[in-house]
């Protein structure tokens, strides 16, 4: 079984610490985007969600409706403990393989899921993301624009982007990201991508 699917792997991963994509807080690009967004009843969907510190931040801003997905129980768990209060109502937490995941989503964010899978399941990931998007949905988040010498992350470039995401989406934005972390400048791509109406 690929890492990508294995429950065992990642619940390791957080036992023992191991997340080093993990920032601490929202990234600044993505804290940008959800600055400017206005309608706080839209459905979003943060598959491979980790700590989840979106979530809170678009809690702290009255989103209503945000669904969290992740394969590992360890961090499910721990998700329902510091997100009790929303859980349930505003916020959906599941404990599940996303490419079984069911229902019809307004906006979807990528943060550092789609670098998690090996790139062999990248041609699925677009079409399970383009499956539970509803028409005129968005894809939007950040992609690595730069190699891996092993993975997860795995690593790839806006050259491959666009070959693999077009012309089933249409494709707002894909552009590197002026506004990462430090560690990270240069070595991201904000991207927009709507599913045709």
């Amino acid at each position: 079984m690929s890492l990508s699917f294995n429950k065992a792997f990642w619940d390791n991963r957080y036992l023992m610490d191991q997340t080093g994509w993990d920032l601490g807080e929202v990234s600044p690009p993505l804290k940008g985007y959800f600055n400017q967004l206005k309608d706080k009843s839209v459905r979003i969907l943060i598959p491979g969600c980790g700590n989840a510190y979106e979530a809170a931040w678009l809690m702290e801003m009255g989103f209503e409706n945000v669904t969290l997905v992740d394969i590992s129980g360890i961090l499910v768990n721990e998700l329902k403990r510091k997100l009790v209060q929303y859980d349930g109502q505003r916020v959906h937490i599941i404990e599940g393989n996303f490419f079984d995941l069911c229902g019809e989503f307004d906006l979807i964010i990528e943060q550092t899921f789609f670098c998690a899978l090996h790139p062999s399941f990248r041609r699925q990931y677009s079409n399970k993301m383009f499956e539970l998007l509803a028409p005129g949905g968005r894809l939007a988040g950040l992609l690595f624009n730069r190699e891996f010498e092993s993975g997860p992350p795995f690593g790839g470039s806006l050259y491959e982007y666009r070959e693999l995401f077009f012309p089933q989406w249409e494709i707002k934005t894909l552009a590197p990201c002026y506004n990462s972390i430090i560690p990270r400048t240069g070595s991201e791509l904000f991207f927009i991508f709507q599913k045709p109406k």
